[in-house]
């Protein structure tokens, strides 16, 4: 399983934007960019997925950019995940179908272990919203299952 940079960058401007503008001011692209490290480009590509996804809105005109749809403690890392199309799966396996990441028919020996994962990650990414990356507040949960 991996995140790609999509998901990366779309979290962390999610939570720039949180931050600097909340559900209150909207904060311009290019200063998301500069603080993040961003291409800008590629942000505004990611926002206008996140805008038709409901998760923020645009603001035109002088003062204008981006600010969140909804209050960053009701967004979670995992619709933000979700509206960049960037799937959390830890098998190979496609959706519905019956055949294994490897080609062939039925699932891999292991599939049930992956897919146990995965959804336990999905689990967790739609617990932790934006106030809680900002909080640093995560449940501990997984950490304790660990030891």
């Amino acid at each position: 399983m991996r995140l790609t940079s999509k998901g990366r960058y779309a979290v962390m401007a999610m939570a720039d934007l949180a931050l600097h503008g909340g559900d209150a001011r909207a904060v311009p692209l290019q200063e998301v960019a500069r603080r993040q490290e961003i291409s800008l480009s590629y942000l505004e590509q990611l926002f206008a997925r996140m805008r038709r996804a409901g998760l923020v809105a645009g603001v035109r005109g002088p003062g204008g950019g981006y600010r969140l749809a909804r209050g960053s403690d009701s967004i979670t890392v995992a619709e933000i995940i979700a509206a960049v199309n960037e799937p959390i799966k830890a098998t190979r396996c496609e959706e519905g179908s019956m055949k294994s990441c490897l080609g062939r028919s039925g699932r891999c020996i292991a599939h049930g272990l992956w897919q146990e994962m995965g959804d336990r990650i999905q689990v967790f990414l739609a617990s932790v919203s934006l106030a809680d990356v900002l909080e640093q507040r995560f449940d501990g949960s997984a950490r304790v299952a660990a030891e």
